[in-house]
């Protein structure tokens, strides 16, 4: 699944973003979860809780990936149906893909998946996120 990574400028603001939330959880005295709300439900649940990831697109580029745990009905205090994505807090770099600016969020067909940034690629991952567009810009990545 893909979504729109609205506001965040690098795979590090969304870490960090996950970090601050998963510590006010903590101080709350609630259990440490993370997990994304979205209006609409997917449809393909058993497919997406198979291994599946949820996929950010962070400046216009297919970023970093944190795997599915569970998909959650609930309905919010107006009495609107909602979903909670939860996911692992880990956030993992993967090569990075120009992607178009859409609305909700799209299924990523597996075979489509790009590959994680370790391995032989591990020195990419900790390259700042803007010196990975600017190579994948340059066709090096």
């Amino acid at each position: 699944m893909i979504k729109l990574c609205v506001g965040a400028d690098s795979i590090a603001d969304l870490e960090g973003w996950i970090a601050e939330r998963l510590a006010v959880m903590k101080r709350r005295g609630e259990a440490p979860e993370q997990f994304h709300t979205t209006r609409m439900s997917p449809k393909r649940t058993e497919e997406l809780l198979d291994g599946g990831s949820l996929y950010w697109v962070i400046k216009g580029q297919l970023a970093a990936r944190q795997e599915l745990l569970d998909i959650r009905q609930f309905t919010d205090a107006d009495g609107v149906s909602r979903c909670q994505l939860v996911l692992t807090p880990t956030v993992v770099p993967v090569v990075p893909r120009r992607m178009r600016p859409f609305q909700g969020w799209r299924y990523l067909p597996a075979h489509e998946a790009p590959a994680d940034l370790t391995g032989g690629l591990g020195e990419v991952a900790e390259m700042p996120d803007a010196l990975r567009k600017e190579l994948r810009d340059l066709g090096l990545l």
